[in-house]
């Protein structure tokens, strides 16, 4: 029905129809598939979720004399400078140097304070401490440094995010006897909790189940910036199992992502807490799909209900965990669950509120020509299966 040129076409001249993902499906239970996909030429998406394998890259620029880093903290957190001289890369679940994780107790604040807050902070244009220590060399005879730097007192300050827009994931309960502190937040014991982070029927993925419409090069909304795919994420898995409606049932596709942090808003990119767990990081993310034809609507159109995702037990500390079936975004948006016999309370982890935000934002920034939508300039493999580390192992230990 329409190209991705006829479209950018369409968003110049100021007359491209662009809804968000709720709007069409809305829409598409008013007026059916074929109406809606004759009608609408862009379907805006969005997401605020952690998205812990997150970071940010930084050049500071040559001091003088000049300085081959090796070791630096920026405001306490170590950031990794293993690249040139004044290249470093901040990861968003990076935690202050205070103590060895052996010497961590219950209630230890050390770890409240890391990589994705003081990605915040420069985003928000805060002053950041950074102290390195350099290798000295003839080229590079400095010792040591120590001063604060801002996003504008450096080169180059974006993100580059290993692993983001989980295509789903899984729901977090606790069968053990005691609370359980992980990366979807605190577990209660007992079944006293579900957790689960993907934003269901909101999801950028879940509606582009094969990536036909996202590929490398995809522009993006990212962190209130402009943003691309750049490559499958890490832990890419889009052969998971899927449903009828070739929806996944669990983790599957992964994107990775890279945007000019200096362009980003710090009410869409928030370094977080999980007690007891670690720092990450709240990004939001949004992705223009192109009503190429209406298959794209079709896709569009799922609902919570036909969507599940894995109800996974963490009391048992392994990385394959007993299960408790399937269940869907329905049943966990209404604020409970069955869990064989007992009723347990839900939660998100990503914002709806947040998530329809972001979907307005840039529905706004396409229908007012600020934002063109981008050819792919090559496909994400839908090939890649999910290898485990222990598989190699054992093939080492038999060698």
């Amino acid at each position: 029905m329409r190209t991705i040129a006829e479209i950018n076409d369409k968003i110049e001249q100021g007359s491209a129809v662009v809804s968000t993902l709720e709007e069409v499906k809305q829409q598409v239970a008013e007026l059916g598939i074929a109406k809606v996909a004759k009608t609408v030429d862009v379907i805006t998406t969005g997401t605020f979720e952690p998205m812990e394998s997150s970071g940010a890259i930084l050049n500071l620029g040559h001091t003088d004399p000049p300085i081959k880093i090796r070791e630096c903290w920026l405001d306490g957190v170590p950031a990794y400078s293993g690249f040139g001289a004044v290249d470093l890369y901040l990861g968003a679940s990076q935690t202050i140097e205070r103590k060895r994780p052996s010497e961590l107790s219950e209630g230890d604040d050390t770890l409240e304070h890391g990589g994705g807050h003081v990605i915040e902070d420069l985003i928000g244009g805060k002053a950041v401490h950074l102290r390195a220590l350099g290798q000295m060399t003839d080229c590079y005879p400095r010792a040591s440094l120590d001063t604060l730097i801002t996003k504008d007192t450096i080169n180059q300050f974006y993100l580059f995010n290993p692993r983001n827009l989980y295509q789903n994931f899984i729901v977090g309960i606790n069968g053990g006897e005691q609370p359980l502190y992980t990366y979807l937040g605190p577990l209660q014991p007992r079944l006293g909790n579900a957790v689960y982070a993907n934003p269901g029927a909101l999801s950028p993925l879940l509606n582009d189940p094969h990536l036909r419409l996202v590929g490398i090069g995809t522009r993006v909304f990212l962190g209130g910036g402009v943003g691309y795919v750049t490559w499958e994420g890490t832990q890419h898995f889009p052969l998971q199992k899927r449903l009828p409606n070739e929806t996944p049932i669990g983790p599957a596709a992964t994107l990775a992502l890279i945007g000019d942090a200096k362009q980003m808003q710090p009410q869409w990119v928030r370094g977080c807490y999980f007690k007891q767990y670690g720092p990450s990081l709240m990004l939001g993310v949004g992705v223009p799909l192109p009503v190429l034809d209406e298959a794209v609507v079709r896709y569009c159109a799922v609902g919570d209900h036909d969507l599940v995702a894995p109800i996974i037990d963490f009391s048992i500390p392994r990385r394959v965990r007993p299960t408790f079936g399937l269940v869907s975004y329905a049943q966990l948006k209404s604020g409970y669950i069955q869990v064989e016999n007992t009723k347990v309370r839900t939660a998100p982890l990503a914002s709806m509120a947040l998530a329809r935000q972001v979907a307005l934002e840039l529905k706004d920034w396409i229908e007012t020509g600020k934002f063109l939508l981008t050819e792919p300039v090559a496909a994400i493999a839908c090939d890649r299966n999910f290898i485990p580390q222990d598989a190699w192992g054992a093939r080492n230990s038999l060698a």
